[in-house]
């Protein structure tokens, strides 16, 4: 009986080892990229605020507006790239390169449109970085207030 019970449990352990072995294994994680309707609602914010300039295809106008492609702005911290947006920009250095235009707050936009756009921008032009909410644009816009 003995060796019944010791040949079932080596019968029970093989079996659940294989079992496991049949599991996928689990997928890595991956930034998911933008809902395409955010995608569009931030090409038509970009279109009607931004296009004139930083232009159609983002490379700005040298030494006034700075170009959206591959910038440490666009691509790197999403609260400043928020804050540039909200409270405007002007004699700043943009990645070495001096630009004199002074960029005029947007800060009329809306959360949504604020995160649409940047979202937009940051995934074209061949930016490839996370998208931006409105959730996070409702929470830096209100520590901006203080």
């Amino acid at each position: 009986m003995k060796k019944l019970l010791v040949a079932l449990a080596g019968l029970m352990i093989g079996s659940l080892s294989a079992e496991a072995q049949k599991k996928p294994a689990p997928k890595p994680k991956t930034t998911a990229a933008a809902p395409a309707a955010l995608i569009a609602q931030g090409k038509a914010v970009y279109t009607e605020t931004c296009l004139s300039c930083h232009q159609a295809d983002g490379g700005g106008v040298d030494g006034m507006n700075p170009p959206l492609i591959k910038t440490s702005y666009v691509l790197g911290d999403k609260t400043r790239l928020v804050k540039v947006v909200l409270n405007g920009l002007q004699d700043v250095d943009i990645d070495g390169e001096e630009y004199n235009n002074a960029m005029p707050s947007y800060d009329f936009l809306t959360d949504q449109q604020i995160a649409a756009v940047l979202t937009y921008v940051r995934s074209s032009f061949g930016n490839k970085a996370t998208p931006i909410s409105a959730a996070e644009v409702e929470a830096i816009r209100a520590a901006n207030k203080k």
